[in-house]
């Protein structure tokens, strides 16, 4: 427990328990998908540690996240490069390590895993024709549908191992529909598949399973129903990945903060400063796509509406302008806050030091076991 003796704000809080809780929902809710979480979400060695423990297997970005799981005791033979922008060095640096699974969404790519990761599963990566989620990746990721066919045939042709097709319908997705398009998708290219005697293994849904946050997110036991009722289209004997991340971790999350001072602007408007912004632990706040939840010591007592910003001397820095923030009138500095659902994407998306603050500290609570 943090106490009242706790450290210095700004500080995150994880709750191993919670972490538990949401993997037993999602097992609940999918319960034929194994589950794949994004490292990149929350990169803490006790999260890790515990879904490793719980027969997780996880979704790497890159050769540091390689390196950290072994570190840990992760079984490579459970980790999935599912970066499609990797170097050639870093694929033979993780196939060294043991990883056997990658991912892929070009020939080049697929070139370099043939090379230096040779006998490798493959997984294509293939942009659904899914409805914008909160935070999308546009176009950065994935090829075309037909495409993937190709390139799987390529996999083959190359002597690696065909896993099957990828997709993933962005961070935070609100529409369940996302998923029964990117799995119908899926079914298509493994027919395509089967005419070329390539027998699909597994199809990955990816991530971008939401949670609540200012705004109610839909309820996991729909999403899963959605997704298991589309799963019915793929061949038998198919399996599904799933990879989460912020379903994990989001709500396991707390950060504690600090108000560090309280104006009014020349247009009226009151602008109230924390001791945590972008560039330390805030950075799904761009364009103001993840709307938290904040709490203070005052609540209950007279609210207005409030600019929040954070500590940088940076105007760039700015978490909420046009979204409503609603904030106790009596605020002042010294003033204890908390932000709820912060539990992915905020310690790992912390800068090195962005004008002298540091990055988040994070602190772990609850059991180890299982």
């Amino acid at each position: 427990m943090i106490g009242t003796h706790a450290p210095e704000s700004p500080f995150l809080v994880i709750d191993l328990d919670r972490v538990r809780g949401n993997v037993h929902a999602l097992r609940a809710a999918i319960p034929s998908a194994r589950i794949r979480f994004a490292v990149k979400a929350s990169p803490i060695p006790e999260i890790i540690s515990l879904l490793e423990a719980v027969g997780a297997e996880f979704d790497v970005a890159s050769i540091g996240e390689v390196e950290q799981c072994v570190r840990l005791g992760v079984d490579p033979a459970r980790l999935c490069y599912g970066n499609p922008i990797k170097k050639a060095a870093h694929i033979g640096a993780a196939y060294a390590a043991g990883v056997r699974r990658f991912a892929s969404d070009t020939e080049d790519d697929l070139a370099r895993i043939a090379e230096y990761a040779p006998g490798s599963g493959v997984e294509c990566r293939f942009l659904p024709s899914a409805p914008d989620s909160q935070t999308p990746f546009g176009t950065k990721f994935g090829c075309a549908p037909g495409e993937a066919v190709r390139l799987l045939a390529r996999a083959r042709d190359l002597g690696l191992r065909v896993i099957g097709p990828y997709f993933h319908v962005g961070s935070q997705q609100l529409n369940p529909l996302a998923w029964e398009i990117g799995i119908g998708q899926c079914a298509a290219i493994a027919d395509a598949l089967a005419v070329k005697d390539i027998a699909v293994e597994s199809v990955n849904i990816g991530g971008g399973l939401p949670i609540s946050y200012s705004d109610p997110a839909p309820e996991l036991a729909d999403l899963g129903s959605v997704i298991t009722t589309a799963a019915r289209a793929l061949p038998a004997q198919t399996e599904l990945v799933v990879e989460p991340g912020r379903a994990l971790t989001g709500n396991a999350g707390v950060i504690h903060g600090e108000v560090v001072n309280v104006r009014i602007a020349p247009d009226g408007r009151r602008w109230v400063y924390l001791d945590i912004g972008r560039y330390n632990g805030l950075a799904e706040t761009e364009n103001e796509y993840i709307a938290y939840r904040i709490e203070t010591d005052r609540d209950g007592e007279p609210c207005d509406e409030a600019v929040i910003a954070g500590p940088t001397c940076d105007g760039d820095d700015v978490l909420y302008q046009r979204t409503r923030v609603l904030l106790p009138t009596a605020l002042r500095a010294g003033d204890r806050i908390r932000i709820l659902g912060t539990g992915a994407y905020t310690a790992s998306y912390s800068s090195v030091s962005f004008n002298g603050f540091p990055p988040l500290t994070v602190h772990v609570i609850g059991a180890e076991r299982e």
